[in-house]
């Protein structure tokens, strides 16, 4: 599977309730547009440790991580990490990573958005132009 970068937003989900139930106003939101990798071969969404603390993303717990070179590590997951990606959005847990600049966008986002990846153009396009279809059954 190819991998290629693409910038899109996080926001700190917990803000954006925060907004919903009219505590906040809408301005004072943490959110940051930043750089990922696109990796269908990955799971999960993983996030630089410098986004997670300037979001105020809260710390759930370590888990156990397998790196592609197959290195094994725990890692600290936060939660409520909101995703804004070609116009479709959702909220995620994301593994933190101390060392990345960027993030991972891995096939669990890939599949909640229902965003197709096309490798030979390094894109990302949605599998339908009217917004996310889920297959049920």
């Amino acid at each position: 599977m190819g991998k290629f970068r693409i910038e899109f937003q996080v926001v700190n989900n917990g803000d954006l309730e925060m907004v919903h139930r009219g505590l906040m106003p809408p301005d004072k939101v943490r959110r940051q547009t930043i750089a990922g990798v696109v990796d269908p071969g990955a799971a999960m969404l993983v996030l630089p440790q410098s986004v997670v603390k300037r979001l105020g993303l809260r710390l759930k717990g370590k888990t156990r991580v397998r790196y592609a070179d197959h290195r094994s590590s725990e890692r600290w997951e936060a939660e409520g990490a909101h995703v804004e990606l070609l116009g479709r959005s959702d909220t995620f847990s994301a593994i933190v990573e101390p060392r990345r600049n960027t993030a991972l966008i891995g096939a669990i986002v890939l599949e909640a958005l229902d965003l197709l990846v096309d490798c030979r153009r390094q894109r990302l396009v949605p599998r339908d132009a009217r917004g996310p279809v889920f297959e049920i059954e």
